[in-house]
């Protein structure tokens, strides 16, 4: 199951006949994520991590185009010690994901980029420890963390140079990634909580194939004779 995202990004890839193939452009990934979860009384978006991987960009036109990626993306929640004693309140969530994000963009005078859109996640790794103390039962297996995460995307993204972008891109979920008890910091009571991965992700990405897509794309639109 954990290849589903690659065999979907290189299946899409290979539906394109030769000719469009020449207008597709690709893209290597490379970031962090800070993140946060949403409903577990941790607050802050102070978990960080990798987000890395490959893109498929298909470009309609000079203004507009559709993105597919695989990507691997560490989330999750953090919080330092706050005591000294065994009971010292520091949490770490590890949530790591294969991420297939599908977007569409718009670019405005070849500099910066808008996009939307949604992603699926599959979960792949997960540990959790209280008080620096590993919790055993939090595993891929228990299904406190639901194995599948679908979210929504805002993206942006700036020209730094030729092919390279920096951008910088919201994402939240659509459904609880879990629901769980957890004490509530005003009233000190435990409440059932749903539970939500919210992060920013910041990323460099560089192009390939830019040049000849748009050569291929302006050759396409002269009328022939």
């Amino acid at each position: 199951m954990n290849k589903l995202p690659l065999l979907l990004l290189l299946l899409i890839l290979a539906s394109f006949e030769s000719a469009e193939a020449q207008r597709i452009m690709g893209a290597a990934i490379f970031g962090v994520n800070a993140s946060q979860v949403d409903g577990d009384e941790v607050y802050g978006y102070k978990k960080f991590g990798f987000n890395t991987g490959l893109s498929a960009i298909v470009p309609f036109n000079d203004k507009w185009a559709v993105s597919i990626e695989n990507v691997y993306s560490e989330k999750g929640a953090r919080q330092r010690r706050k005591y000294l004693d065994s009971l010292d309140g520091s949490y770490d969530l590890k949530l790591n994901y294969l991420e297939v994000p599908v977007l569409l963009h718009f670019t405005d005078k070849d500099i910066v980029t808008f996009g939307a859109g949604m992603s699926w996640s599959r979960l792949v790794k997960v540990s959790e420890q209280r008080n620096s103390i590993e919790m055993p039962a939090t595993t891929l297996e228990s299904g406190i963390y639901n194995s599948s995460d679908i979210n929504l995307l805002l993206d942006i993204r700036f020209r730094v140079f030729e092919r390279l972008r920096f951008n910088a891109r919201y994402a939240y979920s659509l459904s609880p990634i879990a629901t769980r008890e957890v004490v509530d910091s005003k009233t000190g009571r435990p409440n059932i909580r749903d539970q939500y991965n919210g992060l920013f992700s910041f990323r460099l990405i560089y192009v390939f194939n830019e040049r000849y897509s748009r050569e291929n794309r302006r050759q396409s639109s002269q009328p022939q004779i």
